[in-house]
């Protein structure tokens, strides 16, 4: 059983939702986190809870100067590190006609090159025999409409983690990918939707879901939990959280 005392881990996104459902389940382990998140409020709302376990670090994921900055501040503060789970991300629902250029490139700039360019960084600090775990989606591979260019932003994610467990298998490094489905979440994971919106999301959600339910966010940490720490002999990997929603289960009539 893994002792997480000693255990410094850094989260991106870690300020609300399933990135803080993580921090927290870490930091009750007993584990030291970083996580990071741009809402001042949200920052230290996640700094009172989750205590002198962790510290909360404003950082933009789509800023390659915010990323160099937290890179300075986790080797000044860390050292080494033994987790990086690269959650920061953005979706809104779009149809195809009516993406822009600009939400277009702040889709791809939080969710791709932010979490490429945060890998890139942080690599390095990473202890041998650790790992990272990026967040990807179910809508890497689903034809759900207005998530076009979120589907395809998290789908680059999944290609180049990849590459990176194996560029990173020789320093015993691996590298894997958390990949939820509908996940109970204050925005539900979409940002500037109504309270009908998410309320259709969700019914949706629970229609479609093979075991008929939302998953919870701690059910996400878990999973990174796992990926992290337990399945050492597991790299490349995408791990869904859905309820068997991706892999299109016929159920019993």
């Amino acid at each position: 059983m893994t002792d997480y005392k000693d255990k410094k881990i850094v989260i991106t996104g870690g300020t609300h939702g399933m990135g803080f459902a993580t921090a927290k389940l870490f930091t009750d382990l007993g584990a030291s986190v970083i996580i990071t998140g741009h809402n001042e409020q949200r920052i230290k709302t996640a700094q009172e809870q989750l205590g002198a376990r962790a510290l909360a670090i404003r950082s933009d994921a789509s800023s390659l100067a915010d990323i160099e900055q937290l890179a300075t501040a986790v080797a000044t503060h860390f050292g080494k590190i033994d987790l990086l789970h690269i959650n920061a991300g953005y979706s809104i629902l779009e149809l195809f006609s009516q993406v822009t250029a600009a939400s277009y490139d702040k889709t791809f700039d939080i969710n791709t090159k932010g979490a490429f360019f945060t890998a890139r960084q942080l690599s390095p600090l990473i202890n041998s025999h650790g790992a990272i775990v990026f967040t990807t989606s179910i809508a890497n591979n689903s034809g759900y409409a207005g998530m076009g260019a979120y589907a395809g932003a998290k789908a680059a994610v999944t290609a180049f983690m990849r590459v990176l467990a194996a560029e990173l298998a020789p320093a015993g490094i691996r590298v894997n990918a958390v990949s939820p489905g509908f996940i109970s979440t204050p925005t539900m994971g979409v940002y500037g939707a109504t309270q009908a919106e998410l309320a259709a999301f969700e019914a949706l959600g629970n229609t479609i879901t093979p075991l008929k339910r939302h998953g919870h966010m701690e059910e996400v940490a878990a999973a990174v939990k796992f990926l992290g720490f337990e399945a050492t002999f597991t790299t490349a990997a995408e791990l869904t959280v859905d309820g068997g929603l991706s892999h299109r289960l016929t159920l019993p009539q």
